[in-house]
């Protein structure tokens, strides 16, 4: 006999939404992982296509399951962002960071009120 699915309660599933963030919405001292990247927002708006933007994002090594932090962000605008990437740390602008969604697993003391 197979195992039921397991079923996320509404709360468990709110938590969940609440915490998924586009990594160009996130701040520094959040961290969490990686769990999809899709070049489509303001498709031209990045100086190359939907398909080089995602190729570059992917080959940088935002994959998914990833672990991300972000570590710091520029004065003006909060623009570029510096994140730690596994291993590695990259900049890059917000505009493609609105491509990376993130579930956040630790949010920043700092991080503003809604």
């Amino acid at each position: 006999m197979l195992a039921e699915p397991i079923k996320a309660s509404p709360a468990h599933a709110a938590d969940v939404d609440a915490r998924l963030v586009r990594l160009s919405e996130a701040h520094p001292g959040d961290a969490g992982t990686i769990v999809d990247v899709r070049a489509e927002s303001h498709p031209g708006d990045h100086g190359v296509g939907v398909e080089e933007l995602q190729r570059r994002l992917l080959e940088f090594g935002f994959v998914e399951g990833a672990a991300i932090e972000v570590l710091h962000e520029g004065a003006i605008r909060r623009d570029p962002i510096a994140v730690r990437l596994d291993d590695m740390r990259v900049a890059l602008r917000r505009r493609d960071a609105e491509d990376v969604w993130v579930l956040l697993e630790r949010l920043s003391p700092k991080r503003p009120a809604r």
